[in-house]
């Protein structure tokens, strides 16, 4: 383990100052077990890129059973515009029962949000990210203080399988919302069709709503809790 660590290290400081493209091909390169976490624009970003190394790159997303019905045929849109699979995962229904039963449908406002991504996303994640060596991920640093700090590289010690490791990696990280954009345009991109209705950060129907004119793209998500708190817990180990 010290070895990868330091390993990783020395990787990070290599892969900082390179595309996003050229870290996407090391990523595949090095990693035949590897999968794309995709659920908005960044993500897809990743895909346009990554078919162009493997293009039957494994990609999934994790439906929470929350989500707008334009995400859903987000989804659809982007696997029939790729021609690839793209695996579901959805959450322990027992747990979202139990959870709903005890505390209704919109326990969050009043808790906070952990409990209810930690059945719908972390567990779910968790199990899938149990089968693979790497994943790739499309956080960016400007996206909310919480990611200001993240590695192009990094071991992920969250969702790590026992006595094994698990790299993460973040091309984007130091690609800004208008970098993203500018490639989704040029390369004529699929996105959510809720970008058109001013959203920015696209995740659960219930907490998400469009941002106004100089907003953070963060603010739209969990906008009663405050900004450092702003993670579902997916990315919460950033550092």
């Amino acid at each position: 383990m010290a070895n990868s660590l330091i390993n990783v290290i020395d990787l990070e400081q290599q892969l900082q100052q390179q595309s996003p493209q050229k870290i996407i091909k090391y990523a595949l390169t090095e990693f035949e077990n590897i999968a794309i976490s995709f659920s908005g624009a960044e993500d897809v970003v990743l895909i346009e890129m990554a078919r162009n190394y493997r293009p039957d790159i494994s990609v999934f997303c994790l439906d929470t059973g929350r989500l707008h019905p334009e995400t859903y045929r987000y989804i659809e849109k982007v696997r029939k515009h790729y021609g690839i699979p793209i695996e579901v995962i959805s959450p322990d229904g027992e747990a979202v029962r139990k959870l709903v039963t005890e505390k209704g449908l919109f326990s969050f406002y009043q808790d906070d949000h952990k409990e209810c991504c930690g059945i719908r996303k972390i567990e779910p994640l968790r199990k899938k990210l149990a089968e693979v060596d790497a994943w790739i991920t499309g956080q960016r640093k400007d996206q909310s203080p919480t990611r200001a700090a993240i590695p192009v590289i990094q071991n992920d010690t969250l969702f790590a399988r026992t006595n094994s490791t698990l790299t993460k990696f973040n091309p984007l990280a130091n690609w800004t919302s208008k970098e993203v954009w500018d490639y989704i345009r040029m390369c004529e991109i699929p996105y959510n069709e809720l970008h058109d209705q001013g959203y920015i950060s696209i995740g659960c129907e219930p907490c998400t709503r469009p941002v106004g004119p100089n907003q953070h793209e963060r603010e739209g998500r969990w906008w009663w809790e405050e900004a450092t708190k702003k993670e579902c817990g997916l990315h919460v180990d950033n550092t």
